[in-house]
């Protein structure tokens, strides 16, 4: 199966998106938006910077875990993923972005 994304309102009104792998695993989440045109376009930018590498960043949390967020050309994060205990790991959460984020499928949850 193939993933999606799945987009939300939260309680206060803003909108969000997660995408997620055929295993039904999120792996990676937006940040808040105001509109949901905004989240929509987020979602676009995911579709159009997945199969960069150069849109990575991977970073280590204070804590030791590893995590990564994915930017757009602008460097604005479009979004971020869980926290793994190891760098392999985080490298197969970039993998599965890179599998899963060219999904057209949306489900939208607003």
């Amino acid at each position: 199966m193939n993933g999606w994304f799945d987009m939300s309102k939260s309680s206060d009104g803003h909108f969000m998106f997660v995408l997620k792998a055929g295993n039904a695993e999120t792996i990676l989440t937006s940040e808040l938006y105001k509109a949901k045109a905004s989240a929509e376009a987020g979602i676009a930018s995911v579709q159009s910077h997945c199969l960069l590498d150069s849109s990575y960043e991977r970073l280590d949390s204070k804590n030791g875990k590893h995590y990564f967020n994915l930017k757009a050309a602008n460097h604005q994060i479009i979004g971020t993923s869980q926290m793994y205990e190891s760098a392999q790991s985080c490298e197969k959460g970039i993998e599965s972005v890179r599998t899963n984020g060219a999904s057209k499928t949306v489900k939208d949850n607003t």
